[in-house]
């Protein structure tokens, strides 16, 4: 069993170990691209998405139209840069989940159809890039370096 663990899960890891930067780095740019391009695309046919809106149920689209918008170019943009990635992340999974309740919930049947979803798939990347970061190739990593961190104390 001890050569099973060493070869087949051991050996792999130190391998890749290598390319530990490249899987999030990976991810940034290609949904950082996608999403800051199609933000870009709704915000310059807000009257148009502001129906597509309206037609999927959501609330205030006159209000959640260019928001979900902006939200989708700006965390697009800052996943490109990796630049407070965790932070930019986060409202993307919010963003599909509602994109799923609001514009796909009537196609859900099963599991399988759910989980078929782009937007789902979306979701899991951003979950993963909230949780586990922009990884090294990043300007959080860079600032992370450059500026000197203490203690995340409350003032007094």
């Amino acid at each position: 069993m001890r050569t099973i663990v060493e070869w087949l899960i051991d050996m792999p890891e130190r391998l890749s170990s290598v390319f530990h930067w490249l899987p999030p780095l990976f991810a940034r740019l290609v949904v950082g691209w996608v999403f800051m391009w199609t933000g870009w695309a709704k915000l310059n046919n807000l009257p148009q998405m502001i129906q597509n809106f309206t037609e999927w149920g959501i609330p205030y689209p006159e209000i959640m139209t260019p928001f979900v918008s902006g939200v989708e170019f700006i965390g697009g943009l800052l996943l490109l840069l990796g630049l407070f990635t965790r932070l930019a992340a986060t409202p993307l999974v919010i963003v599909m989940v509602v994109a799923i309740i609001s514009a796909k919930l009537d196609q859900i049947d099963s599991l399988e159809t759910l989980l078929g979803f782009e937007e789902v798939a979306y979701m899991a990347l951003f979950g993963w890039l909230a949780v586990a970061g922009p990884g090294a190739v990043s300007l959080d990593a860079l600032l992370q370096r450059r500026v000197p961190r203490g203690k995340l104390v409350p003032h007094a």
